[in-house]
Formats: C-alpha cells, sequence, structure tokens
C-alpha cells in the first residue's frame, strides 16, 4: 500500500503541477485578452487617428514647403532677370553707359563736354558695383528738362545724383554738371 500511496502523491503532484501550469497560463491569456501587448482596439484606434492626423500635417507642411520653393525660385529668376535687364554688364558698362549719354544728348540737342567714371564695389556683395559718372553739359533749360526726361525713359536703371545748372555770361545757355548712378553687374564670364 505504501507504494500505491506514493503512486497517487506523484498523481497527484502532476495534477498539481498541470493545474498550476493550466491556471498560470489563463491567468497569462486572459492579461493579453485584457491588455493586449499593442494596446486594445480603442487605443490601436487612437494611435491611429493621430498618426493620420500627423500624416495629414506632414502632407499639408510639404505642399507649403513646395510653394515657398516655387515662389524662391520665381523670386531668383526675376531678381536675375531684373539685373540683366537693368544692371549693365561690367564688361561693357563703359561703353554702353557713354552711347546712351550721347545719344540721349542728341536727342535733347544738348552739347556733350567732359565725362569722368568711378566704380566702387557695393557692401556686401561680391558680383555687384556702383558706377558713378561725371558728366558736363551744355544747353538751355529747355535742352536740359529733354535730357532729364530721357535719361528717365532710359532702359537702364540711371539715378541723378547731381545736378547743377549755371547761367553762361552770353546768351540763354547754361553750364550743366551732372552726376549720374548706375549699377554694374559682374557676367559669369569674367574673373
Amino acid at each position: 500500500m505504501a507504494r500505491n500511496f506514493n503512486g497517487a502523491a506523484g498523481v497527484t503532484r502532476w495534477w498539481l503541477i498541470a493545474l498550476l501550469v493550466l491556471s498560470v497560463a489563463s491567468i497569462a491569456a486572459a492579461w493579453i485578452v485584457l491588455y493586449p501587448p499593442g494596446g486594445s482596439a480603442g487605443d490601436l484606434e487612437r494611435q491611429l487617428a493621430a498618426l493620420e492626423t500627423q500624416v495629414a500635417a506632414k502632407r499639408a507642411l510639404v505642399a507649403s514647403t513646395r510653394k515657398h520653393v516655387a515662389a524662391v525660385e520665381q523670386g531668383r529668376a526675376e531678381g536675375d532677370k531684373f539685373l540683366s535687364e537693368y544692371f549693365l554688364a561690367r564688361r561693357t558698362a563703359y561703353s554702353t553707359l557713354l552711347a546712351e549719354l550721347v545719344a540721349a544728348a542728341d536727342n535733347a540737342k544738348i552739347k556733350p563736354k567732359e565725362h569722368a567714371y568711378a566704380t566702387e564695389p557695393i557692401e556686401g556683395s561680391d558680383s555687384l558695383s556702383m558706377m558713378s559718372i561725371s558728366a558736363n553739359y551744355e544747353g538751355t533749360y529747355a535742352n536740359l528738362m529733354r535730357f532729364v526726361h530721357e535719361l528717365d525713359r532710359s532702359p537702364r536703371l540711371l539715378i541723378i545724383e547731381a545736378l547743377n545748372a549755371a547761367p553762361q555770361q552770353s546768351g540763354g545757355t547754361l553750364n550743366i554738371s551732372m552726376k549720374i548712378d548706375t549699377f554694374v553687374r559682374q557676367d559669369g564670364s569674367e574673373p
């Protein structure tokens, strides 16, 4: 009988171990069902909604950034167009400006005298300079007004910084001295 008792105790022990293992497994399964590792269905739906909101916000940011990039590129293109249209190329600046001043003087029937040019770099720019022209002319007041009008209609950006007109002793003519500023840009082909 002692043998059966030990055998029954061993079987009972095995049943207890099996019952304990099943209980632990049931508790673990219940835990997983109640608190899933990735979160409950409601948690997952909230996470999904938050991620979809983030994706929509990021897409809006990308669209906004693309618009900004397009605006910057358009601004750069328009700036380059402005520079090439109104600023003189350094290589041809003197001859172009002299030709324009002589043509404007001829149209206004004003007599050109001496011209002096000086070019200074613009602070903060490696490719732009300001050219100052000191020019003297002789003509009537009406001719001077036509000349100023011709300079104003110039396709270049010409700024009259100073204008002095002094009458001559003889007749109604004026001695005119002007200081004109314009801008010069480096060409890509220049060193």
